[in-house]
């Protein structure tokens, strides 16, 4: 950004936005006026904000951004309801949101990291290392953005499970998840976003101290710490017992069921044998299995279990009182599948 352009308006809480008014001169119902351009009207162009004056235009073009970022490719797929876009921030960092449509509304799949930590070894993300975190304005400006592209279609739902780890950067999300849920904001209820994480215990345990209503998915893909250990490293750090305690306890508080993602690995995590050692260790919690069939990643030699594999090990769950679901796969014609996000498109 130039450096005289002294404020980046996506980010800031209302009350700061309406300090940087007073600082330039204007009043801070000011603030509100710009938050209702941004947010609810998908305007990021000061001279197309027409209740302003010229002058106050012109003062806000020379000290400050609204802080979109560069569509710097956008894909849609000829096979399912979803657009994908890449988007250029400032500092040359690319990052990939996802647009889903579904018949109870309009979803985003945010990215909160340029690249990630954590090495997931079946997953695009990580294979180019991770670059930095992304400001809550940049999660904002990802909706902001998407919905944009459709149009100016309501979002009704976010998921934060786009590339990078929520919880790494914890600080930047809980300030993205209150803008999305402020009435001034993106207004969309905290029963409507939901945040992913592959297992920070500690982090989970900070979350449950904000007791905010949002869903909360665990990326769990193993029913022990031996399968876990081999393709996800962060479970060396946070053993799966440790892990299931920390889900428990922050169900018990905020009385939202967990999702536990699982990636179908075809000879890895995927017997029957599997399913019921994962049934033990989810009974007696508010628990619910996402069974996702494994999307490519060429990289990871890791390959899909057959669909008659998946219907069976959901099966030996439900005979074990544990309810799931399979997965619709949802973009993978432009790398907008679960796992398959990485910040380019070479397809």
């Amino acid at each position: 950004m130039d450096q005289q352009k002294k404020y980046i308006w996506l980010g800031l809480t209302l009350q700061q936005m309406e300090t940087a008014m007073e600082e330039i001169g204007e009043k801070p119902f000011r603030a509100r006026q710009l938050a209702d351009w941004i947010y609810q009207k998908g305007v990021f162009e000061f001279a197309e904000m027409t209740n302003f004056s010229k002058d106050f235009r012109g003062k806000l073009e020379a000290v400050s951004t609204v802080g979109m970022p560069k569509i710097h490719q956008l894909l849609e797929s000829r096979q399912d309801p979803v657009k994908k876009t890449l988007l250029e921030l400032e500092d040359g960092e690319i990052v990939e949101s996802v647009l889903m449509k579904y018949n109870y509304g309009n979803s985003v799949c945010v990215s909160s990291q340029a690249g990630c930590k954590m090495n997931c070894s079946f997953c695009a993300t990580g294979l180019g290392g991770y670059r930095r975190n992304l400001t809550a304005g940049e999660m904002l400006a990802q909706v902001l953005m998407m919905r944009q592209v459709d149009e100016g279609q309501r979002v009704s739902h976010i998921v934060l499970m786009g590339m990078g780890e929520p919880l790494d950067n914890f600080d930047e999300m809980l300030l993205f998840l209150k803008i999305a849920n402020a009435p001034w904001g993106l207004g969309i209820g905290y029963r409507h976003i939901s945040v992913s994480t592959c297992g920070l215990t500690p982090q989970i345990a900070r979350l449950q101290k904000e007791d905010l209503p949002i869903n909360l998915s665990i990326s769990l893909h193993a029913p022990n710490d031996r399968i876990r250990q081999q393709i996800m490293p962060i479970a060396k750090k946070y053993p799966m017992d440790e892990l299931l305690v920390a889900c428990k306890e922050y169900s018990e508080q905020t009385k939202r069921r967990i999702t536990f993602e699982y990636n179908m690995i075809q000879g890895v995590n995927d017997s029957p044998e599997h399913a019921k050692e994962l049934a033990g260790k989810l009974k007696r919690m508010l628990a619910f299995v996402n069974l996702i069939p494994l999307n490519s990643v060429p990289e990871t030699k890791l390959y899909r279990s057959s669909q008659a594999t998946i219907q069976q090990f959901s099966e030996v769950l439900t005979q074990n009182g544990i309810e799931s679901t399979i997965r619709r796969e949802m973009g993978g014609d432009i790398w907008a599948a679960c796992g398959q996000l990485r910040g380019q498109f070479n397809r």
